[in-house]
């Protein structure tokens, strides 16, 4: 479909990227991925064409549409509400929708009925309508709800004006624009910033199953396994194309750096060889033949570059908590609106000492809110009350606006620092990558990840034992996030977290709180625990299971509909599982076959004597029969599964 051809850009200097070439196929799952500053944006602006390269060509066929959705956007009040903003993507069927309505019109007062100008009329009034049947028109308002409904707006919200919303909910109306457009090729970067996990999910399964192809760059692990297919790696001005998702292009990226490590250290030694070689003969007559022919095959050798891993990241630990009471933090009908709207009516809960705890739901439905109650940043009716000895640290997610502009990196931590931890600053800003040179800067020239590094090293300067975080792997790259959970894992206190991002919570939390309709729900166990039991695979199960328990009159009546519709989804997902199904038995037997031949070594010593002396047989063999029952448990929760799912189409067909 689209075609990248010896594609070169420069950045202060230096190759951004030097004859870069790849196609996107028309149907491409593409993950493009690669350190801050290796020209991800950059590749996707030259190839949606608000960006031109220095040199080379991109191909895009005639009739190829692309969509490019950035990472922040400057938004105009248009005054439009976000239903009118969002049909903005049906400009030509809007177009051609008044175009048959003037025709029509001409045509009712029209008596000529046997003219040519008559004539035309008719033929000009079938062409619109085809062309409004192709591009959807009649679809155009149930096509706009289901989108817009998908990325987490209520049908309240349709007629708001797009002006009321943050900017983050103004990108879920402009990703919308570009779902309902349905270009050849989806371009977006790190979408999943202003999503919850609601609308996360519903933009996997929408892009899973999108009839073209998609590009994205995201740092949420699980999104990317969850729809790509290849990665695209850029790094040191090349691209490393990889048929894989990003969890297998992790295994095999280190594969390829072993691999690399070794070319280049045999090259080094061939090509110290060829010097030293020249340096003795050099000015032997003897020898000159030779040591010209060395000098011409060093001269023309295609040196060997070993990727330059960018190692750094963040590296600490959260000092010991103090013990405080069993109860952390007693909530007893707690109330919070703002002026006639109501975000949390009536809750009440505990948190007990060494809580793990992780606030889930759409955006706007309190969990930021809560967090500043519980550390009383916010005024509310009912009881809020903190137990006893409980410390808090504090992670606010709007963290440009937490932090004093004016003041440096330095005066940021010097200023609340007490005690002998004001004599560790430079050390506890340095674990956080804040060199020399760094810590006299400005909070305000910082980009967003700088400003997250500085917000948390702020936990760090006195121990705490009630962490309540929000949202603190914004802007913080996969390697850092990694560093942040485990520091977190390790931490022996009271966690309460806002995140969406699922990779991150797992493992972390071990109850979740689930903020829905002005109320919260408590469920003990993991995130996927919590995600299988609401049984919200894909956002739209979640719909339907909605409407078929409010049971009005109205949905009785359409109650055929939604049974269709739940079985459509049920048989997506008995395909899924049976594709399970297959790749477990094909691994088990693999594996079967491999423990086999393993089984004859053991038996026949003599014929396998030298390979029995190594003791990595052994080791292998071991895992080998580990790797076999983890496959039989995986197949047979994966027969389970099926049964349950074959067992409610059995039930919706008898219906």
């Amino acid at each position: 479909m689209i075609s990248i051809n010896n594609l070169s850009i420069h950045f202060t200097g230096n190759p951004l990227f030097e004859d870069v070439t790849f196609v996107v196929g028309d149907k491409d799952r593409i993950g493009l991925v690669g350190k801050n500053g290796a020209g991800k944006t950059t590749l996707m602006r030259i190839i949606c064409g608000t960006q031109e390269p220095e040199t080379g060509i991109v191909i895009i066929p005639s009739g190829t549409t692309v969509g490019y959705l950035p990472q922040e956007m400057a938004f105009k009040n248009t005054g439009k509400t976000v239903f009118e903003e969002a049909i903005k993507a049906f400009s030509e069927a809007l177009k051609i929708e008044n175009e048959i309505k003037h025709i029509t019109l001409e045509i009712s007062k029209r008596t000529d009925f046997e003219t040519d100008s008559y004539y035309k009329l008719l033929q000009s009034l079938t062409e619109a309508n085809d062309r409004f049947q192709i591009l959807g028109g009649h679809d155009i308002q149930g096509n706009t709800e289901k989108i817009l409904s998908g990325l987490g707006f209520s049908a309240s919200d349709f007629n708001r004006q797009v002006a009321e919303f943050s900017g983050g909910w103004q990108m879920r109306v402009e990703l919308a624009k570009i779902l309902l457009q349905k270009p050849s090729v989806i371009l977006l970067d790190e979408p999943t910033n202003h999503l919850d996990i609601e609308s996360i999910q519903w933009l996997e399964d929408f892009l899973s199953s999108y009839e073209g192809a998609v590009i994205l760059v995201s740092h949420d692990r699980i999104f990317l396994d969850n729809i790509t297919t290849r990665t695209i790696e850029i790094s040191l001005g090349k691209i490393y194309d990889y048929k894989a998702n990003y969890s297998t292009y992790e295994t095999l990226r280190a594969d390829r750096r072993e691999n690399q490590i070794a070319s280049f250290n045999n090259q080094q030694k061939q090509i110290e060889q060829s010097e030293k070689f020249i340096e003795r003969f050099r000015y032997k007559s003897t020898k000159s033949r030779q040591v010209q022919s060395r000098i011409k095959l060093l001269d023309k050798l295609d040196r060997i570059e070993v990727e330059d891993i960018d190692e750094s990241s963040i590296h600490f630990r959260f000092p010991p908590a103090p013990s405080p009471g069993r109860v952390v933090i007693e909530a007893d009908h707690i109330t919070k609106k703002y002026g006639e709207h109501t975000v949390l009516s009536d809750i009440s809960f505990l948190i007990d000492k060494n809580d793990r705890i992780a606030f889930v739901g759409k955006n706007g439905e309190g969990k930021t809110t809560l967090s500043r109650i519980i550390i009383k940043d916010l005024e509310y009716t009912g009881k809020c009350e903190q137990g006893h000895n409980v410390s808090i640290g504090y992670y606010a997610q709007n963290q440009s606006e937490l932090l004093d502009p004016e003041k440096t990196v330095f005066e940021t931590i010097d200023d609340v620092a007490v005690g002998d931890v004001r004599k560790r600053i430079r050390a506890i800003l340095g674990s956080f990558l804040f060199a020399e040179d760094d810590i006299m800067k400005k909070v305000k020239v910082l980009s967003g990840g700088e400003k997250s590094r500085l917000a948390i090293a702020k936990l760090l300067l006195k121990p705490v034992n009630l962490l309540v975080l929000d949202e603190p792997t914004n802007h913080l790259d996969m390697r850092s996030k990694d560093i942040l959970k485990q520091a977190l894992l390790h931490y022996n206190g009271t966690l309460v977290i806002v995140s969406h991002d699922r990779y991150f919570l797992h493992g972390l939390a071990t109850k979740i709180f689930e903020f829905k309709q002005q109320k919260i729900r408590q469920y003990i166990g993991d995130i996927y625990e919590f995600l299988n039991s609401r049984k919200i695979d894909t956002l739209r199960q979640l719909e339907i299971s909605g409407k078929i328990k409010q049971g009005t009159k109205e949905e009785k009546n359409t109650g055929q509909k939604l049974n269709w519709e739940k079985k459509k989804l049920l048989d997506k997902d008995a395909r899924r599982v049976r594709g399970e199904i297959e790749k477990s038995e094909s691994e088990i037997e693999r594996l079967e076959s491999e423990i086999s031949e393993m089984d004859k070594a053991l038996i026949n010593p003599e014929t396998y004597k030298t390979i029995l002396d190594s003791a990595d047989l052994y080791t292998k063999y071991n895992k080998l029969k580990k790797d076999i029952e983890l496959q039989m448990e995986l197949w047979e929760k994966s027969h389970a599964g099926l049964q349950k799912i074959e067992k409610e189409i059995s039930e919706i067909t008898e219906k």
